[in-house]
């Protein structure tokens, strides 16, 4: 892809989820949306491979019928409360609509179907972007209208996105679809606590980022599409390696590492809340995450290969240090000691 182009599909993606982060009417919402759309399908689509045609023609029609959605959703709103506020989402309907058409934008249970095919289909910087940046701007909705949604719907939805995610993931070789798993199943955690402190459901969202941002660039740069290849990566970079296994784990939820903190603020909300069995739930549901990553752990450090494979052999090049890996890996594993902090500024 031409460089000029690709700097302004990257302007676009940043300039529409500017405006519909910071827009209280409903018509710039969805113009940012539109705008991220258009930005990013171009960059799926980038490699001219069919599978990659198939991920952008799936990505347009969904988001498309989502968008159609969240357009009729404020419309019938203004129609029925005569204002176009964002904050003002008081009628019943326009409330399910919505939460239908951001569950489709994020890829929640059960409108996941299109996410993990859509990440198969792209590389993985563009799955990286599908996965984090893409995902901010329906956040930021329901963070904006969190007061006026159905508790029960939402509940039900996390439970099932939970489930899904960790139970899909299980039985996945390409990276790229058990990091799609992922990211269904952390949302499910994310949309529990969404009405009840909706800024805890940002912090677990920025540090969702920081971690999957982390795993997608360490895999970039070990060029690990599938289980086969990560069991070789080991003797290129032993060292990011090393450093993966701990993001994979921190990404599990398992402490000492930053994943860890997410998890225990919501089901320590969630109690509070008296959603003890909601809280029990996910947590056991999270054990079915933390198998496929300790399986990746496994591939990526402990395994050793066979001695004859049927993949093609990489050739080592020295590569220079990547300061974004670093600073993103070491905030990935080491930001536990100061949720005391983050706890107060919440």
């Amino acid at each position: 892809m031409n460089p000029h182009a690709k700097l302004i599909f990257i302007i676009s993606l940043l300039l529409g989820t500017t405006i519909t982060i910071s827009s209280n009417h409903w018509a710039m919402a969805w113009t940012g949306l539109e705008i991220n759309t258009l930005a990013v399908i171009p960059l799926i689509a980038k490699s001219h491979h069919p599978r990659a045609i198939e991920a952008m023609v799936k990505y347009f029609l969904i988001q498309a019928a989502a968008s159609t959605l969240v357009l009729f959703s404020s419309m019938t709103n203004a129609w029925t409360t005569g204002q176009w506020d964002i904050t003002q989402l008081t009628h019943l309907p326009s409330c399910l609509l919505l939460t239908a058409a951001i569950a489709m934008k994020l890829g929640l249970v059960p409108f996941h179907f299109w996410f993990p095919e859509v990440l198969q289909g792209s590389s993985l910087p563009t799955a990286l972007l599908l996965s984090t940046i893409m995902k901010l701007p329906p956040i930021a909705i329901l963070f904006m209208v969190s007061h006026s949604l159905n508790p029960m719907l939402l509940t039900i939805m996390a439970i099932s996105s939970a489930a899904l995610g960790g139970w899909m993931g299980l039985n996945q070789t390409q990276t790229r679809k058990i990091l799609a798993f992922s990211s269904i199943s952390h949302l499910g955690w994310m949309i529990s606590i969404l009405i009840y402190n909706p800024k805890l459901t940002l912090l677990n969202f920025y540090l969702y980022i920081t971690m999957t941002a982390a795993v997608f660039l360490t895999l970039n740069i070990i060029k690990a599409s599938n289980l086969s290849t990560m069991m070789i990566s080991w003797t290129k970079t032993p060292a990011l390696n090393a450093t993966l296994m701990i993001t994979l784990l921190s990404l599990a939820g398992l402490p000492p590492t930053t994943g860890f903190m997410p998890k225990w603020l919501i089901i320590n909300d969630l109690t509070k809340q008296e959603m003890t069995t909601t809280a029990t739930i996910l947590a056991i549901l999270s054990l079915l995450g933390l198998f496929f990553y300790l399986r990746l752990t496994y591939y990526s450090t402990i395994t050793l290969p066979p001695n004859s494979t049927n993949h093609m052999k990489h050739w080592y090049t020295s590569k220079a240090p990547n300061i974004s890996i670093a600073i993103l890996s070491s905030l990935s594993i080491m930001i536990l000691p100061l949720s005391p902090m983050i706890l107060a500024t919440i």
